[in-house]
């Protein structure tokens, strides 16, 4: 396309680029312009209102991108985020996204993604387990003493699949409603139906299972989606008149512990000396019993020796008898058989002749002069005994 000398000192824009090819070039610069193929003719050129347009549009659009290009680092965080095309979804986070300012169903996962700047609007919303941190929240308690509770952490999480009607019904910022909010509420709620002393130490081990319980019921009746894990409370703080009663209590009561303590000791070691007591008289019975034992079962010995001795002089003894019995009749027996009238008249003379006496006198014994008639006495006596039998 030729350029004329009228069109060449028009002045474009600055937006606007202009290509002219290198031959051309060198016949503006005054050598022999090349021949030049025959064209069709040209068509009319722009008016020139439609050019100043465009180049107006141009220049503002490039304005834009580089304001953006230096507004957006130092700009706050939901104007950068209406701003930006790409964005990235951390780990343990899914993409919001708000239409129009009505929010969407649909989410992302973590990583980059794209969206419309100015007309999308997005947030990062955590599904993993996170630590909400509740300061400085007062409560008064039953009997009217203000104490304060310097910080209360509450580990909740939102599930995945509830995202959307969290979102819808309390915002972005739902853990300011269930949680910030609800845990003063639930604070006061406890520390008015309770004295400082249940407070502060009777029943400050139950004030985290409480919490828990009171704000995982309003959650599960209202908000579903959020999952109470644990609640941790920090010891309160009272007022220093009350600190030092309780301390001055507290060292009272550690007195009372010691004292008991020391009672129990005592016991223990009385019970302790006579266990050992009992344990000695019962070692020492037992063995008085083990030794009785002993004693007895020698006697015993003993008297199963005695018994055996006994049985064996019996038995000898009758042994004797028997054999001395049997021997008296057998003896007996002998001198049945030996008495007969020649044997007396025999024993007769030998003790006669074994007692010899000299008699002097004019009569002699008749005892002497009779023995014929003994003899002969005998033999009748015999006689008759077997003339009997």
């Amino acid at each position: 396309t030729t350029i004329s000398g009228t069109q060449r000192e028009r002045k474009l824009p600055a937006s606007v680029l202009v290509i002219i090819p290198f031959p051309l070039l060198e016949a503006m610069d005054g050598g022999t312009p090349p021949p030049m193929p025959r064209r069709p003719p040209t068509e009319p050129l722009p008016q020139q209102g439609t050019g100043d347009c465009i180049a107006i549009l141009t220049v503002l659009l490039a304005l834009i991108v580089i304001l953006s290009m230096v507004m957006i680092p130092s700009s706050s965080p939901n104007l950068k985020n209406s701003l930006t095309i790409l964005h990235q979804v951390p780990e343990g986070h899914v993409g919001v996204y708000w239409l129009g300012g009505a929010l969407q169903q649909t989410t992302t996962t973590p990583g980059f993604h794209l969206k419309l700047p100015l007309i999308t609007h997005y947030e990062p919303v955590q599904v993993t387990l996170q630590t909400d941190l509740v300061r400085d929240i007062p409560c008064g308690t039953k009997g009217g003493v203000m104490i304060n509770f310097d910080r209360i952490e509450v580990v909740n999480r939102l599930k995945k699949e509830a995202v959307y009607e969290t979102l819808l019904n309390y915002g972005v910022e739902y853990d300011h409603t269930w949680i910030y909010d609800k845990i003063h509420h639930e604070i006061n709620q406890f520390c008015s139906v309770h004295s400082l002393q249940e407070v502060y130490i009777d029943m400050f081990d139950q004030i985290d299972e409480t919490m828990k319980d009171a704000l995982q019921a309003d959650c599960t009746r209202y908000a579903p989606g959020i999952e109470i894990i644990s609640v941790r409370v920090t010891k309160p703080r009272i007022p220093e008149s009350v600190r030092r009663n309780f301390e001055q209590m507290e060292e009272e009561r550690t007195k009372v512990l010691v004292a008991v303590e020391r009672q129990r000791v005592a016991e223990k070691e009385a019970e302790t000396q006579k266990k050992i007591a009992i344990t000695e008289a019962e070692k020492n019975a037992f063995v008085s019993k083990i030794v009785m034992e002993q004693k007895l079962m020698e006697k015993d010995s003993l008297r199963m020796q005695e018994e055996i001795s006994n049985a064996m002089y019996i038995a000898r003894e009758k042994s004797l008898a028997d054999a001395k019995y049997y021997q008296t009749m057998k003896e007996a027996e002998a001198n049945k058989l030996k008495l007969t009238p020649q044997f007396l008249e025999l024993k007769f003379i030998e003790a006669i002749s074994n007692n010899t006496k000299m008699f002097f006198g004019n009569k002699i014994p008749n005892m002497v002069l009779d023995q014929r008639l003994l003899g002969n006495f005998l033999r009748d006596l015999e006689g008759k005994r077997n003339l009997e039998a």
